[in-house]
């Protein structure tokens, strides 16, 4: 296979997908914790920054107008909280806020440098006519101290009821509330939500070398993206004639049901990705690109119906995929409404009968 073009992000066709219809099935609660209380949660454990958040990124002018911000009586956004199946209290949004509130508590601002280092956490950036600028906590009048203590920060706590009525609900919660300066894509969301042993198996996957070769980036994608396409391979490997639209909800319905990736199916994907991978890296070049970037349905209907089919030597896998690229019958279902639900049957099908002459 020819060298691939390396970028830093996965370049792919976008794809035109149904929004999904949401019933949500959930409990929200209002709450008016003290930000004494939020800390003490966050310090003993109770409230608990998920791994799927990015790290604490506020400056400290940042955090420093918003501890004025409570002193001085504004108002300032609520903070959104998952109530997870451990009954901790996970930070859907809200990091920045609730952390910002425990440093200055503390007296240190940020976590420690590589050498155990901290900075002390003086108010800083605030109007030179600030009676709390350069003061940290404990330098602030007992009354100041007290007010600050006894402050409230409006959280709205939020449960998946039992039994649900949509399997992915959750997932929606967390790509609708999430409004930090970097939105979770789809796949760090699905991390999040559906966690299990498939979170890491997929990772796992995605580090084939051939694999790498084939997207054409040494490095996996920041957004996940390349993660998510072997999510759908494996979604649809051995399943496709029970795939309905929309693409998104099939795929968190997908891990969610596998979320222990210990199947007979799994076991199988897992065996033979890396074959298919390989003979695909070695053999075609610059393969699923017929617009220059990788085209995700071709990706998927030649993939899957590798992963499913009977060994394939490479000459024939060179000659058949050459005539599946000028296929009008299997070009017409990789454009426009390429998850609709009968294409993406008919695309795998058609890919089928011309790279191993079976039907359906």
């Amino acid at each position: 296979m020819s060298e691939q073009t390396e970028n830093d992000d996965l370049s792919i066709e976008e794809e035109q997908d149904d929004v999904p219809f949401v019933e949500f099935d959930i409990l929200a609660s209002p709450a008016d914790p003290t930000l004494e209380i939020l800390s003490n949660k966050v310090q003993n454990g109770e409230i608990i920054i998920p791994f799927y958040q990015r790290k604490y990124v506020w400056k400290i002018e940042q955090a420093s107008r918003l501890i004025e911000s409570f002193l001085m009586g504004l108002p300032v956004p609520q903070v959104f909280l998952y109530v997870n199946d451990e009954d901790q209290l996970e930070i859907i949004d809200g990091q920045q806020r609730i952390m910002s509130v425990r440093y200055f508590f503390e007296g240190y601002f940020g976590e420690p440098d590589t050498q155990s280092r901290r900075q002390i956490f003086r108010l800083k950036g605030l109007s030179e006519r600030s009676e709390y600028n350069g003061k940290t906590f404990s330098e602030l009048s007992v009354r100041d101290q007290r007010r600050l203590k006894n402050t409230v920060l409006r959280a709205i706590y939020i449960k998946q009821l039992k039994p649900n009525l949509r399997n992915d609900s959750v997932f929606h919660i967390f790509e609708r509330l999430n409004t930090g300066g970097t939105r979770l894509k789809p796949q760090e969301i699905r991390n999040a939500v559906y966690r299990g042993s498939i979170v890491d198996e997929l990772k796992l996957l995605n580090l084939d070398k051939n694999w790498r070769l084939i997207l054409g980036i040494s490095f996996p994608d920041k957004n996940q993206k390349d993660v998510e396409i072997i999510l759908r391979l494996f979604s649809l490997f051995k399943n496709w004639n029970n795939y309905e639209k929309p693409m998104l909800g099939y795929l968190n319905d997908q891990m969610d049901k596998n979320r222990s990736f210990s199947s007979d199916r799994a076991a199988e994907f897992k065996e033979k990705f890396p074959n298919i991978t390989k003979i695909v890296a070695e053999n075609l070049t610059r393969p699923f690109r017929p617009r220059s970037v990788i085209n995700s349905a071709m990706l998927e209907g030649v993939m899957v119906s590798l992963l499913e089919g009977p060994a394939i030597s490479p000459d024939v896998l060179k000659e058949r995929y050459r005539i599946l690229e000028q296929d009008t019958e299997f070009t017409a279902v990789l454009r426009g409404a390429t998850t609709d639900t009968q294409n993406v049957k008919n695309r795998i099908k058609r890919a089928r009968k011309v790279l191993f002459d079976v039907e359906g």
